[in-house]
């Protein structure tokens, strides 16, 4: 570039996405004078999912600013807990996010999720067709332009993953209603109905369950049940929301514990 000069401060929480000279503070840039101050932020590494306000000389500007010769832009972090307009609250994951996906449906949270890569064209243009936010840790991915909306995951540890993404977006918990292989709704279901999907142990043991209503997977208080219980508890303890107006949780439809054969 070849244009006028900035000067550039980044949030310490967005650093991690710029050059590692530009994580000391405040550092010139040189703009070519016609693009928007989105293309800039983004030229620079930062996903516009990640960037909140945006200042110029302590004023706040859209994306669409063009930058002058001098001035201090001041990129912000987005600010938490993050409202998402005009859409129900829902997800879609990358396929590196697995673990996380299931312990979000764990908490009744909707998170769609592919076990197979279906390519970065495919999950953006997903996530546009279903108005889902797009959860990714490919910064190349949250940079594309046709999502609806995203935000990168910041840690590679799933508990923490979880930890970030229910402080961010705040989302209802509804622990124990969806299914952890599917993301289906799940329903009450008597012995009799599922016994076919039941090994004759777990027959003789049991008797609560329920089955997802698209995959029918059967779930009950299986052998996983207290260290997926402890993951539960500890989000509601933390992060527990009032359900949404139009929401009315039916505790008949609730699944009586954890998945069969399935880890978190």
């Amino acid at each position: 570039m070849n244009g006028p000069e900035i000067h550039l401060e980044v949030d310490p929480e967005l650093r991690l996405f710029v050059a590692h000279e530009r994580r000391r503070g405040r550092t010139a840039v040189t703009t070519d004078g016609s693009s928007t101050l989105g293309h800039v932020v983004e030229s620079l590494g930062i996903p516009l999912t990640e960037a909140g306000q945006l200042l110029v000389d302590g004023r706040p500007v859209p994306v669409s600013h063009i930058p002058g010769a001098g001035e201090l832009v001041e990129v912000r972090a987005v600010e938490r807990p993050q409202r998402i307009p005009g859409a129900p609250l829902r997800f879609l994951l990358d396929v590196h996010l697995g673990t996380l996906a299931r312990r979000l449906r764990l908490l009744g949270v909707d998170a769609a999720y592919e076990s197979e890569d279906i390519g970065d064209a495919s999950l953006a243009t997903r996530s546009a067709d279903e108005r889902r936010v797009l959860l990714s840790r490919d910064r190349g991915l949250l940079h594309r332009r046709e999502i609806w909306a995203g935000a990168y995951v910041y840690s590679d540890r799933p508990e923490d993953q979880l930890r970030d993404v229910l402080e961010r977006f705040t989302p209802h918990l509804a622990p124990w209603t969806r299914c952890t292989a599917c993301n289906g709704p799940l329903k009450a279901a008597d012995k009799d109905s599922v016994s076919d999907h039941l090994e004759h142990g777990t027959r003789r043991s049991y008797d609560v369950f329920a089955q997802c209503t698209k995959c029918d997977r059967v779930y009950w208080r299986g052998a996983h049940h207290s260290r997926l219980d402890a993951i539960v508890t500890k989000a509601l303890d933390n992060f527990a929301t009032a359900p949404p107006d139009d929401t009315e949780e039916n505790d008949h439809d609730r699944a009586p514990s954890s998945p069969s054969g399935a880890g978190d």
